[in-house]
């Protein structure tokens, strides 16, 4: 189905002086993000771009006969979400590999999901589930033991990451990582084991989650050949949630040129289907200034187009000033690194670069703000460049005054959705009530950005965000922040589209809908706007279109989508589970509607009570026999 038949629309006698429009969207509830015009109930494209919004009035000048024209019968429509902090890059090199556990319900499930997959893996193969999900999920509140996890793979090693505290293997993968009695613990992390002196399968960060990420590297890798289906797939699993751009974080195990190579290529072949600002991170300690001066000195950020660009540094600059943010583990002390971290910060100013910064607490946000004013008073910083910090759940009000001094931005995700139990049982209720403390960000007037941080911690599933920007909630349903410390679902939203942009310097050409922008929007399975809020993260886009191109259809739009290699290789965890596990909304489940009733009738005995204080009903109303039940 290419044209869906809609009433109403005529198109002219000759054709429009700029051409026809490439496609139209009509009867459809329209959230531009723009002020200057915020709804409309149909758009145009022409070239990637709006060339019209409005009604079918105004659209209707813009058909031809090649026109296709599409009904979202009813249905809201947003512009593109954006994630201003997804490691998309690194996600998508290993999407088709992994296990995801993103949304399942309860461990029970996630189990027998793990049971099936060991009988389709081959030998040499682990099964991997990295990231996305969270033990509070679960109905049972707890992570699977090694004996579970032996129980279900006995001979397929089994590596399973929780956040950035814990990974659990089998007895498999403990042979297959070559960890003995006699290996030592790294720094920063633990390998815990029996009383006999063995690898017990558990391993802690402590608080350094590289020993859990250098034991998933073992794993064997996919075939470079490969990759780019798997990219493509992670990007189509993107678009099923509307997501048309993202930011890329870099991060560790992402080195450049290498690992950015297959996204090039598909930008090169036109394959892409989220746009992609990318940064760059210094891979080896030590070597961090040589990188980013052999950088600096061969591209510079806006290099690219509007699928692939260069947004600068980060999201660490030196290895030495990261902390890391195990909520479960007290907070690190950071040794000194001022020294190099100002020389980091020094050369990226002297040749136009900007930065993000990973930067979880405010005792190193108020380090790395000390070496920027430095660099202000020398008339050094910010020379014009973009510049970010990341996370920032325990920023102080100080720090914020600061931040919006030097013309900073703040990308806030929602890693307090999977660890705010963590935190709020080492830190206490009081303090996780404003960690992040988004609305005193916005109150200080800086620009927040929201994404996800995925996929090795949340998952990338944006309405999840959104759920948690809107609600305070955690996935396990722990209300964090009160009311007045939570935002509108329209503040959330320009955070996850406009504010996005801004972080890339693309805010005249995407994040709203418009004429001129980007045609990049999504058509909701459900109205974000009016939707029961705990049927926000079960939102998902019926219609995703990146720069005019449909890139995902489900529903009425199925089969309207560009089509897409078939998942490989065939044992792959996407090919038979795919991604995200749906489940459906809380309000139409049994359980929500039972609830109901019972406010319903609560509510009538309430009103009776009303009628009978006021005196227009009897205290003791006459029981009235059931013809049903005589006796």
């Amino acid at each position: 189905m290419t044209v869906m038949p809609v009433g109403g629309v005529t198109p002219p006698p000759v054709p429009p002086p700029g051409g026809a429009a490439d496609l139209v969207l009509r009867n459809a509830k329209i959230h531009t993000g723009d002020p200057a015009r915020p709804a409309a109930s149909a758009l145009a494209v022409r070239d990637g771009h709006l060339v019209a919004l409005g009604d079918d009035g105004d659209i209707a000048g813009l058909l031809g006969p090649g026109t296709r024209v599409l009904d979202a019968l009813g249905r809201r429509v947003v512009p593109g979400l954006n994630d201003s902090h997804l490691h998309v890059i690194r996600g998508g090199l290993a999407y088709v590999l992994e296990l995801r556990w993103d949304g399942v319900r309860s461990l029970r499930q996630a189990l027998a999901m793990l049971r099936e997959q060991a009988g389709r893996t081959p030998r040499g193969q682990w099964i991997r589930v990295v990231g996305g999900w969270s033990a509070d999920q679960f109905a049972e509140r707890r992570l699977p033991t090694p004996a579970e996890l032996t129980a279900a793979a006995p001979d397929t090693p089994v590596f399973v990451l929780h956040l950035y505290q814990a990974a659990v293997l089998n007895r498999a993968a403990v042979r297959a990582a070559g960890f003995t009695r006699d290996t030592p613990d790294p720094r920063g992390g633990q390998i815990v084991r029996g009383r006999d002196g063995e690898p017990n399968g558990m391993l802690l960060a402590a608080p350094s989650a590289l020993l859990l990420y250098s034991t998933l590297a073992k794993a064997p890798p996919l075939d470079p050949a490969d990759r780019a289906t798997s990219t493509r797939h992670f990007l189509r699993e993107l678009n099923r949630f509307g997501l048309t751009s993202a930011v890329d974080a870099a991060g560790g195990f992402q080195s450049f040129p290498d690992d950015y190579t297959t996204v090039v290529d598909l930008a090169r072949e036109g394959r892409l289907s989220v746009r992609i600002a990318y940064h760059l991170f210094p891979q080896t300690a030590g070597q961090e200034l040589a990188d980013l001066r052999r950088w600096t000195d061969t591209v510079r950020p806006g290099e690219g187009d509007a699928w692939l660009r260069l947004n600068g540094a980060g999201e660490n600059l030196t290895w030495a000033a990261a902390d890391f943010e195990n909520f479960s583990e007290p907070r690190p002390e950071l040794g000194p690194y001022e020294g190099e971290f100002e020389k980091a910060v020094r050369l990226l100013m002297e040749n136009g670069w900007g930065f993000r910064l990973h930067a979880t607490y405010d005792e190193t946000i108020r380090r790395d703000l000390a070496v920027f004013e430095k660099l202000a008073a020398e008339g050094l910083f910010p020379a014009g460049n973009r510049w970010l910090f990341d996370h920032a759940e325990t920023v102080s009000p100080a720090s914020l005054e600061r931040i919006a001094a030097l013309g900073g931005t703040i990308s806030v995700q929602n890693r307090m959705s999977f660890q705010g139990r963590a935190f709020t049982d080492r830190y206490g209720p009081e303090a996780a009530a404003r960690t992040p403390p988004v609305t005193d960000m916005l109150a200080a007037g800086i620009p927040v950005a929201a994404g996800t941080d995925a996929t090795r911690v949340s998952s990338y599933n944006p309405w999840v965000a959104l759920h948690w920007l809107v609600t305070g909630r955690t996935v396990g349903g722990l209300r964090l922040y009160p009311p007045q410390r939570r935002v509108s679902r329209a503040t959330a939203l320009d955070m996850y589209t406009r504010q996005g942009a801004r972080i890339t310097g693309e805010d005249g050409v995407k994040g709203v809908l418009k004429e001129g922008c980007f045609a990049d929007f999504a058509v909701l399975s459900d109205d974000y706007f009016t939707v029961d809020a705990d049927d926000i993260p079960h939102i998902e886009s019926l219609l995703t279109v990146v720069g005019g191109r449909i890139v995902y259809g489900a529903g009425e739009y199925e089969g309207t989508d560009e089509a897409v290699p078939p998942v490989g290789p065939d044992w792959s965890p996407v090919a038979r589970f795919g991604g995200y596990q749906a489940s459906p909304p809380p309000s139409r489940t049994g359980a929500r509607q039972a609830g109901r009733v019972a406010e319903a009738v609560a509510a009538s005995e309430e009103h009776r009570r009303w009628r009978v204080a006021r005196g227009t009903a009897p205290e003791n109303p006459p029981e009235i026999p059931d013809p049903c039940f005589p006796y």
